[in-house]
C-alpha cells in the first residue's frame, strides 16, 4: 500500500521541464522591476524579460534543488550568456534572493572591468555588475526549492563582466 501512494505522489510531481510554469514561482515582474532599478540608477537602459532564457534558468536552478554541487552551468550550454546564482534558506522569496546581488554594490565602485571592486575581489560584485552591464538588453529567471533552501539563477544576454569594458 505505501508503495502505492509513493508512486501516486510521485507521479503527481511536475515533470522538471513544466517547472516553469508553475504560477507560484512567477517571478519576472517583481525581479525585472529590481533590475531595471538598479540600472535606472547608473544610467543603463532597462532589461526586457526574455521566456526562453527563463526557462533554462529554471531548468539549471531545478538541477541546483536536487543537490547538485552550487556551482555555474557549463558556459558551453549557454553560449552568448551569463548567470547569476543566488541560494536562500528555506521559504527566501525570488526578491530577497536577487537583493543578495543588490547589495554589492557597496562595495562596487565604477572602473574598467575587473578592477571594480572597493574589496580588491571582481567576485565581490559580479553579481551587481552583471546586473547592471549596460550592453545587456535580456534576462530571464527561475527558481526552485529543495531540501537545502530556495535555488536562483538568472541568465542575461547579451553577456556582461568582459574584461577591459567600463562598468557601468
Amino acid at each position: 500500500m505505501s508503495s502505492l501512494l509513493l508512486s501516486l505522489a510521485l507521479a503527481s510531481l511536475p515533470a522538471l521541464s513544466d517547472l516553469h510554469a508553475a504560477p507560484e514561482r512567477d517571478i519576472a515582474g517583481p525581479v525585472l522591476t529590481v533590475h531595471n532599478s538598479e540600472r535606472a540608477r547608473v544610467g543603463a537602459p532597462p532589461l526586457q524579460w526574455d521566456p526562453e532564457l527563463a526557462a533554462a534558468a529554471t531548468v539549471y536552478a531545478q538541477v541546483l534543488a536536487s543537490g547538485a554541487p552550487f556551482q555555474h552551468s557549463p558556459r558551453a550550454g549557454r553560449s552568448g550568456q551569463r548567470e547569476n546564482l543566488s541560494r536562500g534558506l528555506p521559504g527566501a522569496s525570488a526578491l530577497q534572493m536577487v537583493g543578495y546581488w543588490t547589495v554589492e554594490k557597496r562595495d562596487f565602485e565604477p572602473g574598467v572591468f575587473p578592477n571594480v571592486s572597493r574589496t580588491g575581489n571582481w567576485a565581490d560584485v559580479a553579481h551587481y555588475t552583471q546586473m547592471i552591464w549596460k550592453t545587456t538588453t535580456r534576462v530571464g529567471c527561475g527558481v526552485a526549492s529543495g531540501q537545502t533552501g530556495e535555488f536562483m539563477v538568472c541568465r542575461y544576454s547579451p553577456p556582461g563582466n568582459a574584461d577591459g569594458r567600463l562598468v557601468p
